[in-house]
């Protein structure tokens, strides 16, 4: 299929509606444990199309490049949001997966408590509906290539804290890309503690043996070296393993990276399946997500990799108030965060990407 690009426009003058190039069509689940959850597909016309859940803080679910899947769906798959899971670790059961889960806004990590109150894992937002402000659909006729969805995803508690976050998710026809323009705005009267997290959730068949993992930085594993058995000095932990043993139910890995960032403040990371001749990149400004995360679960029957920027390194709200890390919004402040998710398959273009970590085709 030719793209949509303003360089190729053999569609013009060849297509009456949008939807047969690309575009954004809402609809509602109507089975399962997602039954009666709101969702966006996003087709961009170059093959990668995606599902926006809106119900779920406007997350991204299932992703796929022509035939290939890109990201990891969990055993439940899509889950109707259960706004008051935020005990221990009840978060894990609505878990889909998918290419994006976000987390916080005002936790991010384990379960606990302090004196400030008790908070489960990853916090709340994910399990919190957007309500649609606008969807924006091409109109290639007149050479509008564009397309987005923004929403409001709301935190918030008379008497505060009160987070708001304002999501835009957008595309361009022709183009494989995946951009996410998030504003966390304070509307309380007071103070509000912030993290966020963007946990990247990348499967099979992307994911797989000898899928090169794209990352630079200063890293240590988050439970110690000596605790370690992938992210190790002299493990080649960036080439994806098949299954492994010792991922078995709860088993796994996470290395906290202090990833690098070019001189234009931009931080690069993905994968590259050779095999396939896939690549994915995502790019983020360092200033905005100064910390990064790779998860490893290599499970049987549940295999993924998660790539995941962040406020912090999985610290969680109480380590972060002691060490003095915790990011405090004033009220009426804005915090903005930028991300882009691009699929490449171009020789080329993929050869252009390698470079940034001295790998080649």
């Amino acid at each position: 299929m030719e793209s949509a690009d303003s360089t190729n426009q053999g569609w013009k003058d060849k297509v009456s509606n949008h939807a047969q190039i690309g575009g954004i069509e809402t609809s509602v689940l109507d089975n399962g444990a997602g039954r009666g959850t709101r969702i966006a597909w996003i087709n961009t016309g170059t093959g990668l199309r995606y599902k926006v859940v809106i119900d779920r803080a406007m997350d991204i679910a299932d992703a796929f490049y022509n035939q290939y899947s890109l990201a990891w769906l969990s055993h439940g798959g899509i889950a109707y949001p259960q706004p008051f899971a935020d005990k221990g670790i009840d978060w894990l059961r609505t878990f889909g997966g998918g290419l994006l889960t976000t987390c916080g806004l005002s936790h991010v990590g384990g379960p606990e408590s302090d004196e400030v109150g008790d908070r489960g894992l990853h916090g709340l937002i994910s399990n919190s509906p957007a309500e649609i402000i606008s969807v924006i659909q091409p109109d290639p006729r007149i050479g509008q290539l564009e397309m987005s969805i923004t929403g409001i995803i709301r935190e918030t508690k008379p008497f505060g804290p009160s987070l708001e976050l304002k999501r835009t998710i957008s595309a361009t026809l022709g183009k494989a890309t995946i951009r996410i323009h998030d504003e966390v705005i304070n509307k309380a009267n007071t103070a509000a503690p912030h993290m966020l997290l963007y946990h990247f959730n990348f499967g099979y068949p992307l994911v797989d043996e000898g899928t090169d993992l794209l990352w630079n930085g200063t890293w240590f594993p988050r439970h110690g070296e000596e605790n370690a058995s992938i992210f190790k000095e002299g493990n080649d932990f960036k080439k994806c393993p098949g299954p492994i043993e010792s991922h078995l139910g709860t088993g796994e890995e996470v290395v906290l990276v202090d990833i690098e960032a070019d001189i234009f403040g931009q931080s690069v990371a993905g994968l590259y399946n050779s095999k396939l001749g896939l690549a994915v990149s995502m790019n983020f400004k360092k200033e905005q997500l100064p910390w990064f995360a790779n998860w490893q679960h290599w499970g049987k029957g549940e295999y993924v990799t998660g790539l995941e920027p962040s406020t912090h390194p999985l610290s969680g709200q109480a380590q972060a108030r002691k060490d003095g890390t915790l990011i405090f919004i004033e009220p009426g402040e804005k915090r903005e965060y930028d991300l882009e998710l691009e699929v490449i398959t171009e020789e080329d273009g993929i050869k252009e990407f390698l470079l940034n970590y001295n790998q080649a085709i």
